[in-house]
């Protein structure tokens, strides 16, 4: 028996949306802030205020970009604990608004308020009363869209920023999206966008009007289909809730100064100590590690080697980032690098492993739990690798739970 899955009637799909998060944050809390260009964080900007974007400024530029083009800019290090504070006090009043809550990071969430009107009012109600409670409660500015679909309600949010309020209403979706342009579109980046552009393209009705094999064409048979498919406002998508992450990493920008070989692996060690401890806490284990890296040209290159068995081990997740790094190391002699991260992948729940009967004495597990106490109780460098000491290897940005 098919099943037919019924459009909505309402845009009852939200898409909520802090306005630069950090930086909002840091107005907030100082005053002195409030109306001025703000940049957090020195080497790259993690965020920009909005006086500073219309400037030109955007993340993740590197800081002396930033600068030059905002000379007067107000240069704030990250408060990290700052942000997940309020990252949480607003996702509280999400959760207060509707259990159907989609969390995409710690700054942005889809909300399900469909059922909800003999309760909360019309999706632009209870839109208007999110914002406002994020205004008066948590003290920060927050742009919510609305459509019939997710796409659509994050496109919505994006045009209505900053701290604005768009509601796309049924039947309108197609007059609201054809003159956006090409780069409105999940999955439209510089490269895609300039392979448009050289077709002809400029607007996502110029591209409706394509077609979907002359589309497949210019950028391929997937994301043709892809993209085609948005284009007719065409996202079937539902808000999910309790979904896990397929993945979780870590990055650190390096700047362009020369790197020894050595800061590098101390890098490695560092961002492999904490993805660790979070796959563990999370109660996960992963099968794959890969490195990332750009070079000093912002080409980008993967790495990835897939373990025998997978695990939430320290060790074993440590020697495979290293031999992936001492792999990747003639082409870093060559062209530089300005970023690594790891990424562990294919990720499980911890109950999913095959247990093995213990032949050998092995305390590496023991190990890892040990550690994993120490830092929770006496902070994060309480203990650590020797090659740490006296190395700060940045903070982790804030993120959803695991």
């Amino acid at each position: 028996m098919r099943i037919e899955r019924r459009e909505r009637q309402e845009a009852t799909i939200l898409h909520a949306d802090l306005d630069s998060f950090y930086a909002s944050v840091e107005q907030r809390d100082d005053p002195s802030l409030r109306g001025r260009p703000v940049l957090v964080g020195g080497g790259v900007v993690l965020a920009a205020s909005y006086e500073a974007k219309a400037r030109g400024v955007r993340s993740p530029m590197p800081g002396h970009e930033a600068r030059a083009l905002c000379p007067d800019a107000v240069v704030v290090r990250p408060r990290f604990d700052a942000y997940m504070e309020a990252s949480r006090e607003v996702f509280d009043i999400f959760h207060d608004t509707t259990p159907v809550v989609e969390g995409i990071s710690v700054d942005e969430a889809f909300l399900d308020v469909g059922g909800l009107g003999w309760i909360s009012g019309t999706p632009h109600d209870i839109a208007t009363t999110i914002r406002a409670r994020v205004r008066d409660e948590v003290g920060l500015p927050i742009t919510v869209g609305g459509a019939r679909s997710k796409f659509l309600a994050k496109v919505a949010s994006a045009v209505g920023k900053p701290d604005g309020l768009l509601i796309v209403a049924p039947g309108t979706e197609l007059a609201f999206l054809h003159p956006l342009p090409v780069r409105r579109l999940w999955g439209v980046g510089p490269v895609t966008e300039a392979k448009l552009h050289d077709a002809g393209v400029q607007t996502v009705g110029q591209l409706a009007e394509m077609g979907e094999r002359s589309l497949r064409a210019v950028v391929g048979s997937g994301a043709g289909r892809h993209l085609f498919a948005l284009s007719l406002a065409q996202d079937p998508r539902r808000v999910e809730t309790g979904k896990r992450r397929s993945s979780i990493g870590s990055q650190r920008a390096l700047g362009r100064r020369p790197k020894s070989e050595a800061d590098l692996e101390a890098t490695i060690v560092a961002i492999v100590e904490r993805l660790g401890k979070r796959l563990r806490t999370a109660e996960r284990v992963c099968r794959t590690v890969v490195l990332r890296l750009r070079f000093d040209d912002f080409t980008r290159a993967t790495r990835s080697r897939t373990l025998l068995e997978a695990t939430d081990r320290t060790d074993l997740i440590m020697a495979s980032a290293r031999g992936l790094l001492a792999d990747a190391m003639p082409i870093i002699r060559e062209r530089g690098c300005t970023l690594v991260g790891l990424s562990l992948t294919n990720l499980d729940d911890h109950d999913n492993i095959q247990l093995t009967l213990p032949f050998d004495t092995d305390h590496a597990e023991q190990l890892d739990a040990t550690m994993d106490l120490l830092r929770d109780r006496f902070g994060r460098d309480s203990v650590t690798r020797a090659v740490l000491i006296g190395h700060h290897h940045g903070d982790d940005a804030p993120m959803l739970p695991d």
